[in-house]
């Protein structure tokens, strides 16, 4: 692993501070000063201003997934008094303790969708996991009244712009046999979450969405979590994520 990235994901400072930890001859390997291009490995000793320096001293970011039930806004607060997932019992003690963090949604799922949604008590590790630059796909599940077209399809893929608005490549997959005579269902994968992204793709294209569960985030996957259930991400998961996002150059700061 680099010198910058082992130090940004111990929690002393992002990569650049850590770069000029490591120039102002700070930080030891093994003993002996450091330099931008020494690796470490699982077992070196590393330190700062003469004090050890592990990665289990930062505290590892917690991550949880969620079906969002229909009818249920991805929000804090309403002003209107709208049920948000915030009010759904499985975030609430003592279904989960004291213990549980502060968390903040991975994107968002309108008040019309369900499906899987990430909470993550980190916001730079949520801001990662939603930015363009990461890439990660997000798969849904997709009812639509009528039927795309293979040449909507192809320009689906790639990618369109509607009423002003850029959008990258979207593949759609028509699930056959499981539509109806009016319905046609599509697995579609993106790798950014524009809002409403999905139904203003179709709708440009004289279709309408009535149903829309999101089946996969990243590395995640809804599985068999039911409508309403909260479950923790396992740290091990966690962590080969955080690997991810750094080998993408992903600056998550201090934890």
């Amino acid at each position: 692993m680099r010198l910058n990235i082992f130090l940004q994901r111990a929690g002393v400072g992002s990569r650049r501070e850590a770069e000029r930890m490591v120039a102002e001859a700070r930080v030891t390997v093994n003993g002996r000063i450091a330099t931008p291009t020494t690796p470490v490995e699982e077992g070196d000793a590393v330190t700062l201003d003469g004090k050890p320096v592990a990665i289990e001293s930062r505290p590892l970011p917690r991550l949880f997934m969620l079906h969002k039930p229909l009818d249920v806004l991805v929000t804090n607060r309403d002003p209107k008094g709208r049920p948000t997932v915030f009010d759904l019992d499985a975030l609430k003690p003592p279904r989960w303790s004291a213990a549980m963090p502060r968390v903040m949604s991975v994107g968002r799922l309108d008040v019309n969708s369900e499906g899987l949604l990430l909470l993550s008590s980190d916001g730079p590790l949520a801001q990662a996991m939603m930015s363009p630059r990461t890439a990660l796909a997000r798969v849904y599940r997709v009812r639509i009244h009528g039927r795309l077209t293979p040449r909507n399809i192809e320009d689906l893929a790639q990618g369109i712009t509607v009423d002003g608005v850029s959008y990258r490549g979207a593949e759609f997959v028509e699930e056959f046999d499981k539509g109806g005579r009016s319905n046609t269902w599509y697995r579609v994968l993106l790798t950014e979450g524009k809002n409403r992204e999905i139904r203003k793709l179709v709708e440009h294209f004289g279709g309408k969405v009535n149903r829309l569960i999101r089946v996969q985030y990243g590395p995640f996957h809804l599985g068999d979590l039911k409508a309403g259930e909260l479950r923790e991400v396992p740290p091990e998961q966690v962590r080969r994520l955080l690997t991810f996002l750094s080998a993408k150059g992903v600056d998550l700061g201090p934890g």
